[in-house]
């Protein structure tokens, strides 16, 4: 029992991997493009491992903007 429990707070902790291992989020990521506007690109590694790890850690990564690759 106690295997199941250290499992499942390692998974929580790993969650939103982009959020706790991207750094510092910048205006880039956290607005939207305009219309026309190019899209932002998003972090390959961080939203394999937010879907490999822990599924609703997306949920955070997409709503602080982390999962977005910086701006130039």
């Amino acid at each position: 029992m106690k295997n199941v429990i250290a499992i499942g707070f390692v998974a929580i902790m790993m969650s939103s991997c982009a959020t706790v291992f991207g750094g510092r989020v910048t205006a880039h990521q956290k607005t939207k493009p305009a219309a026309g506007d190019q899209q932002r690109e998003v972090r390959v590694v961080a939203l394999i491992a937010d879907i490999v790890l822990f599924a609703p850690g997306l949920i955070v990564d997409f709503a602080t903007g982390a999962i977005y690759k910086p701006g130039k």
